[in-house]
């Protein structure tokens, strides 16, 4: 059946106003393969966006509005950032956080869970390295469903093949019945997960020695790219390290982070990056 042009801007102007993302035109061809049980339930897109208007039966437009989101995500995605983030970058945090011993992580936008499970992993796996440390790790979504699914912390066998060594899958998984494989309870707890939109106010205690927020703001315009900008800056230490998707950076974006000299790829509080980058031109 075809998009009309007022039901498609109908629905990506919900998108917007309930997240903060856009749906493109150029994207607009998702609207009809993610919305394809509604459209089927409704008999056509226009009474089906007619229904989201009126939000009957109630509930309804909340549900149009999560099949919309993308909630692509896997483990350890893209291996080179983490390898700087769980590598330098966190030794540089290890060292500084060595009088405290406690280091606040945070996941925004964190779908369905596999990158904040990535860096629990991490930790777990270097649990000597740790002890006595008090490694905090806070995981939200603006989707009530995928947080759900996070919690629960069960992947199918696609999605932990993807970006995990045999050996974590074994390590970490237990092998249910129906292909399902169920993250162990040791890793598992090491997170809390909340629903929260980037839009929010970031979840307490609002001071962040690692924000990851990935793939997320590429859907955000321009202004409300900024105001995430600064309330990621707001939430985060003045020595935090701050980790984007490939395709993202703020660069143009903010002022309020800087390049991370020492990780390249990664983005520190401004303020913090400045004294770097000055003595490295001296």
């Amino acid at each position: 059946m075809e998009l009309s042009d007022a039901s498609a801007r109908i629905l990506a102007a919900l998108l917007e106003a309930r997240t903060g993302q856009r749906l493109a035109v150029s994207r607009r061809w998702r609207i009809e393969s993610a919305l394809q049980p509604f459209i089927r339930d409704h008999g056509s897109v226009d009474r089906l966006v007619a229904a989201v208007a009126s939000d009957r039966p109630a509930g309804l437009a909340d549900a149009v509005v999560e099949a919309l989101l993308n909630n692509e995500t896997f483990f350890y995605r893209d291996r080179p950032a983490f390898d700087l983030l769980l590598g330098p970058a966190l030794s540089r945090l290890e060292r500084l956080r060595a009088g405290t011993k406690r280091l606040r992580i945070w996941c925004a936008g964190c779908s369905t869970g596999q990158e904040a499970y990535s860096i629990a992993m991490r930790f777990a796996e270097q649990k000597p390295r740790w002890q006595g440390w008090t490694v905090d790790i806070v995981a939200t979504d603006v989707s009530r469903g995928v947080i759900e699914r996070a919690r629960q912390g069960r992947y199918t066998q696609f999605e932990v093949q993807r970006g995990l060594g045999v050996g974590q899958m074994l390590r970490w998984f237990d092998e249910k019945e129906g292909q399902a494989w169920q993250l162990a309870d040791e890793v598992r707890r090491m997170v809390r997960f909340e629903v929260r939109s980037l839009l929010d106010l970031a979840p307490p205690p609002a001071s962040f020695d690692i924000i990851l927020c990935r793939n997320v703001l590429l859907y955000f315009c321009a202004d409300r790219r900024r105001t995430v900008f600064a309330r990621l800056a707001a939430a985060a230490t003045p020595e935090a390290v701050l980790m984007l998707g490939a395709g993202e950076t703020v660069i143009g974006q903010t002022d309020a982070f800087a390049v991370d000299p020492e990780c390249r790829g990664l983005y520190l509080r401004a303020a913090a990056a400045a004294p770097v980058r000055l003595a490295a031109a001296s």
